[in-house]
């Protein structure tokens, strides 16, 4: 099985717990790497057997415009939305980080990260 990454997708939403990040927003940065056999493609050349990673990074940037109040929500509808577009992905992985969250600590990020398999 081979895969596909779509590293350090960049967007600018309004998700979290606190009115005040619905109002002014934050960074995210998300990854998503997609497991399947890319056999077919590697030789046939076409891209209608493989997965379209541009409209990967267009379900990416349409579910993260959609506001939620927890990193665990967008991430997993990300995972649903790509499954339900892309019938010939057997796992996935996103992961979405917050960059400077709003806590009281220093942090650079917070990273929510879900796998799913397909069988």
């Amino acid at each position: 099985m081979q895969k596909i990454k779509l590293k350090n997708i960049k967007i600018y939403a309004y998700h979290g717990c606190l009115e005040e990040e619905a109002k002014i927003g934050s960074f995210y940065i998300v990854n998503v790497t997609i497991w399947l056999n890319l056999e077919r493609s590697g030789k046939s050349d076409l891209l209608t057997d493989t997965v379209n990673y541009g409209n990967v990074a267009q379900i990416v940037k349409d579910q993260m415009a959609i506001r939620s109040n927890l990193l665990e929500h967008v991430t997993y509808r990300i995972i649903r939305e790509i499954k339900a577009q892309c019938k010939k992905v057997k796992a996935i992985k996103v992961s979405v980080a917050k960059v400077t969250p709003p806590v009281n600590v220093n942090i650079d990020q917070v990273k929510v990260t879900f796998k799913k398999k397909f069988y």
